[in-house]
């Protein structure tokens, strides 16, 4: 899988990767990190004093051969109007929107950026995940992400495990229903922790997700694996592909297992991702 096609944004981006705005010394090492796509931060990851500073150093990185998102401050917070005013050249592939809840909101920002630019609107409050599938649906959105963090404050809700099931199964199936990619899932926050991670992106995977937000180099190469074909999906694609080339029926069965459209199309699906 081509780094520089993945950077550059697709259907095979897994992993991305936020960068605080302020540190323009991390920049070039983020974007050799592995990841699929890199984030340069304004919003969290930098302190109220420094958000001049992180913009300035943002603008002054953006560049045709090396573009990333930036996550610009959201819209009720000070320092959005400033954020896309610096950003919006080329060099950005697209603007991380946090705090988003209304198709409006996306309007506003795909009127300010360039035209081939996108918007990842982050879903992180309860009135943003009830209104996934308006947000998903907006022109310019590419995919949604999870702001899981975000959501608990907002919520009041205590765990992100089953208790943020409800949240995370919208955000696929209004995605679906909006026919953009899959969405992304929140921060594993546990840097040493790489158990809970392998974990955390297992559970993304078969929830439907197609990738997950990262804070840490180190966090790149298992998510990029845990949204990977394994060798033994890809082997199993595979057969199963050998075994119905000759069938004339639409349902057949492979070693005591009923295949039928849904399942080859899943095989095929593995297959493309596995040599793209």
């Amino acid at each position: 899988m081509s780094a520089t096609c993945c950077h550059e944004g697709s259907v095979d981006a897994r992993s991305y990767l936020f960068v605080p705005g302020d540190r323009p010394d991390r920049f070039e090492k983020a974007w050799a990190s592995g990841a699929d796509v890199v984030i340069l931060d304004l919003e969290d990851a930098v302190l109220p004093e420094a958000k001049g500073r992180a913009r300035d150093a943002v603008a002054q990185w953006l560049s045709v051969e090396r573009p990333v998102y930036v996550r610009v401050n959201g819209m009720e917070a000070g320092g959005f109007q400033e954020d896309i005013n610096a950003v919006a050249k080329p060099g950005l592939i697209g603007i991380v929107l946090p705090k988003a809840e209304d198709p409006q909101q996306i309007d506003e920002v795909v009127r300010r950026i360039p035209t081939d630019a996108r918007v990842l609107p982050i879903l992180e409050t309860a009135m943003g995940v009830w209104k996934a599938l308006e947000v998903a649906a907006a022109p310019g959105v590419e995919r949604l992400a999870f702001g899981s963090i975000d959501l608990q404050l907002d919520t009041g809700i205590s765990g992100d495990g089953e208790e943020l099931l409800y949240a995370r199964s919208r955000m696929v199936l209004a995605s679906r229903v909006a026919r953009i990619l899959p969405p992304l899932d929140g921060v594993t926050t546990a840097l040493d922790d790489a158990d809970r991670l392998t974990a955390e992106v297992d559970r993304a995977r078969r929830l439907g997700f197609g990738g997950k937000l990262c804070i840490h180099p180190r966090q790149v190469d298992p998510v990029n694996q845990g949204f990977s074909p394994t060798p033994a999906d890809i082997d199993w694609a595979r057969h199963v592909l050998e075994a119905v080339e000759s069938l004339e029926s639409g349902v057949s069965q492979l070693e005591g297992v009923m295949v039928d459209r849904p399942v080859i199309e899943r095989a095929r699906r593995i297959v493309a991702r596995a040599t793209a």
